[in-house]
């Protein structure tokens, strides 16, 4: 079991809150990532659940148990840093099994549960070799397997790749995603991009200020944003906002549409402006519009559209796809 259960969690440094105060329910076998700005909340809200700082408010429940007073070592949790933090003398081997022998387990059950974590990180041939002699993805599987042999209730991951290449970032995003499929535990994933948290979530969490501004599925923050900052975050490149006349038109203080429901064309449409920058990616060009009386847009256009700098187009955004919101910056729906 891994379910946790945040009750008007809150923390507290002197005068400052740093998490003013938080609801919020995880379910067993979820992949539930925090997603937010650097100094939004994400990495103290992940500690809260570790054990790692005290809450200042509120109570932290873990499969139906109050945790809040509870020790890291008592939750259930496995934790896996930003840093491997492996010990450079021992092997990949004594690595994955240190947790087990601080724990008395006899060695029998050591040698099963690292050849077993080994098998499903694909770290069987390299057990007894060196921290040093691994690669940087290497290693944080190396870390992953010393967390998976204490079997715990949850995995928390606290920005586990931001120390990679972005090519090892792709693989091991996708390895994390498997191991998830394959072990079925809950897993807590912080990070402040957002391609990770859209390619790898079950549920996301918006943070900003220590404030949950929106949770749902990848696809529903996507399609569907409580507020400009979250249609701002998700999305990439992000949502185009207007204002004034053109969301007025719309009975809107500010309207929002994506790079890839703007239709472009060189001869007609609702506005007209010159490309400033594009930006060709292969299947796919983004276009950088200084669009008249509104500033720059920004649109997708498959990879063959022929413009270059300079060139005036028109931009048509589909009304099925306009996000409008009110002064306050709340979703009209």
């Amino acid at each position: 079991m891994g379910s946790i259960t945040l009750k008007n969690v809150s923390k507290v440094f002197g005068a400052h809150a740093v998490i003013p105060s938080i609801d919020l329910d995880i379910t067993d076998g979820e992949f539930v990532v925090f997603v937010g700005p650097s100094g939004c909340g994400k990495s103290t809200l992940l500690r809260l659940i570790a054990g790692l700082e005290d809450v200042s408010d509120g109570e932290i429940v873990i499969d139906g148990r109050n945790a809040t007073e509870l020790p890291p070592a008592k939750r259930g949790l496995s934790m896996v840093f930003q840093s491997y933090a492996l010990y450079p003398h021992m092997s990949v081997r004594s690595n994955i099994a240190f947790p087990l022998k601080m724990a008395g387990e006899d060695k029998a059950t050591i040698d099963k549960k690292v050849q077993d974590a080994a098998r499903v990180l694909n770290l069987t041939d390299y057990l007894d070799r060196k921290p040093r002699q691994l690669s940087g993805g290497q290693r944080q599987r190396v870390a992953i397997g010393r967390a998976i042999v204490r079997q715990p209730g949850a995995f928390l991951f606290d920005e586990p790749l931001s120390n990679l290449d972005a090519a090892l970032r792709v693989n091991m995003r996708l390895e994390i995603s498997q191991l998830h499929q394959q072990l079925k535990t809950t897993m807590v994933y912080v990070t402040h991009d957002q391609v990770e948290a859209m390619t790898m979530a079950d549920k996301i969490v918006v943070l900003n200020r220590g404030r949950i501004e929106q949770v749902g599925s990848p696809l529903d923050l996507y399609r569907r944003p409580d507020n400009l900052f979250v249609a701002g975050f998700i999305g990439s490149p992000r949502m185009n906002f207007i204002s004034g006349a053109p969301a007025a038109d719309h009975g809107a203080h500010t309207i929002g549409i994506r790079p890839e429901h703007i239709a472009l064309s060189t001869d007609q449409g609702i506005w007209r402006g010159t490309v400033g920058v594009a930006e060709h990616l292969g299947s796919d060009t983004f276009l950088h519009v200084n669009a008249d009386g509104i500033g720059t847009l920004t649109a997708r256009v498959g990879g063959d559209f022929a413009v270059t700098h300079g060139d005036q187009v028109f931009l048509t955004p589909d009304p099925q796809h306009l996000h409008r919101f009110d002064e306050k910056g709340m979703a009209i729906r």
